[in-house]
């Protein structure tokens, strides 16, 4: 019998936060807490299993870091998959390596959807005529790149930081940028650790970000830097017997998730999974010889539930009355009877469909108030079409992708539902014969909308950064770096690519990560103008629609949580009022500075009733940074005592809680697309 070893996740997810000590282990499942760590490292336990995170900050109030946990399991061709560790009597020795990298300021000015070859050579950057991030440093742009080099651990409980002051000797390519006019000079993308039983941790930065010119767009600015990384993990195990075997994963930093517990309509999961189902034969039951198979009998709890369910927890994040409406169906979805047939097709029909190349176009630039059905030929019913967010492109006129579609494979799903092809029963587990830890990390990150995301963005749909179902493709080895060092322009999309390199998933991402974060949260898109996002004074085309980004990743609507006298008196709102979530921060300099004060939200029922009656609000807000006052809203004459009067309450943060960006130079937010941004 041959054991194969394999690293799970094999894209684990960590997340920024600023609180130097405390760190907790990423999610083990999709939708779930994440895990308290013991000090060691090690996953906090208790009678039920897994200890879930309670709060998310320090006593200081900064977000603690979420580490992605990397574990190795061995196999064998009966697909048996048990994690082994140190203490395993086969296991001699575990050697991790990591090597993360920033190359955001090395890369081309995010333009929505231009430099994606999924869409043809014609529109790639070099043809679009894209330009390049700091595009005035023309000698040594490998410079640009934050490149801490590798490092490595064996052994348990051991630390290793990627610092500036860590570079290893040997590793010539080092490079951080230098202290910056604006903002925090970054010196580190984080650090490794090994629990007691040598199993790997990965963390990210502190949420540094720092640069020398103004901001006035949402997806940053030259000269800026930040913390966010990603890149290659590598395991070398030595056997007992002598023997070594390699097992390779990635590790993706991402900014904090603000609401853990809640999961985007199309996660990267379900991104990756149909390119995988598409492209890499994954599921030949659902899609072979380069069609999807119409026989294929769906799962209503795996493929069926999350379409129609998800979209209802948007509420808690969100004013949308009108997905909690069709995530409550006013008929029995699970009913696959004849008679239950066309409830299921008009439910249906209110989806775009999408394109069937791969690039989502077909069904987002119609518009917003006509079915399209599962043919697209149904008429118009009167109401907005799901997914009520913003598509791909709502933004520039070039390659539109007004309003969001579900993946290919999700779209396939929904069409075998409506006709009755699927069953109740439970799917096979684990799911398309994957480890479930490679689906729940990458499950709780946003896979769609692209625009240009939040964890990553529009690469993640080109085949060719992969080597199998959600393991990613390498381009080089350690001793190539060390040789060569990291490219500052290497395309790892490109039909004809070697992989992915160090710093290659987060490059295309806004810089600072705290620009886009502040900026996209709701849109205003036209839905009459199939060819138009705005006119030529950068407004949106009336009429527009109101529709949301990612609201798990960044709130806009939610519940306050406060309970107490004294948390209501300084947060200036009773409990279980409907609240701006960035609330005081007003502009991108603001959120730069004053990202780590937002609240998470979470779901505060415990016991039996959890699950049954979910109540998400904010929690752990720091309202010490903020002041609230009561502004007077009337005619000037008539603002004569308080009994008639209007009174609003306004935010502002304190002029102590900008630190060290009091300074930091970034004008007023210019909407997204004419959107608010109060």
């Amino acid at each position: 019998m041959t054991a194969h070893y394999h690293i799970h996740p094999s894209i684990g997810i960590a997340r920024l936060g600023n609180s130097p000590h405390g760190y907790y282990l990423e999610p083990d499942a999709v939708g779930a807490r994440p895990i308290e760590a013991n000090p060691d490292g090690s996953p906090m336990t208790d009678a039920g299993g897994y200890v879930r995170v309670n709060r998310f900050k320090d006593d200081q109030g900064r977000i603690k870091r979420q580490a992605a946990w990397f574990r190795l399991f061995r196999g064998d061709e009966h697909g048996s998959d048990v994690e082994v560790t140190l203490d395993d009597p086969e296991i001699k020795s575990i050697t991790w390596t990591a090597h993360v990298a920033n190359k955001k300021a090395a890369w081309y000015n995010f333009t929505e959807l231009e430099g994606n070859l999924l869409f043809g050579e014609d529109n790639s950057y070099q043809a679009r005529k894209v330009p390049l991030r700091n595009a005035d440093v023309t000698d040594d742009r490998q410079k640009l790149i934050i490149d801490p080099g590798p490092r490595r651990l064996t052994g348990p409980d051991q630390t290793a930081p990627f610092s500036a002051d860590t570079i290893p000797a040997d590793y010539r390519f080092g490079s951080f940028p230098d202290k910056p006019k604006y903002g925090d000079q970054i010196t580190t993308l984080g650090e490794m650790r090994t629990d007691p039983q040598g199993r790997l941790l990965v963390l990210g930065g502190f949420g540094h970000s720092g640069g020398d010119e103004d901001i006035t767009s949402f997806a940053g600015a030259n000269t800026w830097h930040d913390d966010i990384a990603d890149g290659q993990v590598t395991a070398v195990i030595t056997l007992a017997n002598g023997d070594t075997v390699t097992a390779k994963a990635w590790v993706i930093v991402g900014s904090p998730k603000y609401a853990p517990e809640l999961v985007n309509i199309s996660t990267l999961a379900d991104v990756m999974l149909d390119v995988a189902v598409r492209n890499f034969d994954l599921a030949p039951k659902i899609y072979a010889d380069g069609s999807f198979q119409d026989d294929y009998i769906a799962y209503y709890d795996r493929d069926i539930a999350p379409i129609i369910e998800t979209p209802g927890d948007y509420r808690w994040v969100a004013n949308v009355p009108s997905m909690l409406a069709f995530a409550s169906p006013k008929f029995d979805p699970r009913d696959g009877s004849a008679e239950n047939a066309a409830n299921r097709q008009a439910y249906a029909e209110l989806f775009r469909f999408p394109g069937t190349t791969g690039d989502f176009s077909n069904g987002q630039t119609g518009q917003l108030f006509a079915g399209n059905g599962i043919e697209g030929v149904a008429e118009g019913y009167g109401a907005p079409m799901l997914p009520l967010n913003s598509g791909n492109n709502s933004v520039t006129n070039v390659l539109l992708q007004k309003f969001l579609t579900l993946t290919e494979t999700q779209f396939f799903f929904l069409k075998q539902w409506a006709e009755g092809k699927f069953t109740n029963d439970p799917a096979p587990d684990p799911a398309y014969g994957l480890n479930p830890l490679d689906i729940a990390s990458v499950g709780n990150c946003v896979g769609l909308p692209n625009c240009p995301g939040i964890e990553v963005t529009w690469s993640c749909w080109n085949p060719p950064i992969y080597d199998g179902a959600l393991s990613l493709k390498r381009a080089h080895d350690e001793a190539y770096y060390n040789a060569h060092g990291l490219s500052p322009s290497a395309d790892e999309t490109r039909p004809d690519s070697p992989g992915c390199e160090p710093g290659d998933l987060t490059k295309r991402m806004a810089i600072p990560w705290q620009a886009d974060f502040f900026q996209c949260s709701v849109q205003y898109i036209n839905f009459t103008d199939p060819l138009v996002n705005k006119t030529g004074e950068g407004i949106p085309l009336p009429p527009t629609y109101y529709a949301y980004w990612w609201p798990p990743q960044s709130p806009w609507q939610v519940i306050t949580g406060d309970v107490t006298v004294a948390s209501q008196a300084a947060s200036g709102l009773p409990a279980g009022q409907q609240a701006l979530y960035s609330r005081g921060i007003n502009t991108f300099s603001q959120m730069i500075a004053a990202w780590s004060y937002l609240g998470f939200v979470v779901n505060v029922v415990d016991g039996p009733s959890r699950g049954l009656f979910p109540y998400f609000v904010e929690t752990e807000r720091n309202h010490d940074r903020f002041q609230v006052a009561a502004v007077a809203v009337g005619q000037v004459e008539n603002v004569i005592t308080g009994a008639n009067t209007n009174f609003m309450p306004v935010w502002f943060l304190k002029p102590e809680a900008l630190g060290s960006h009091r300074n930091t130079k970034a004008a007023r937010a210019i909407p997204r697309a004419g959107g608010p941004r109060l």
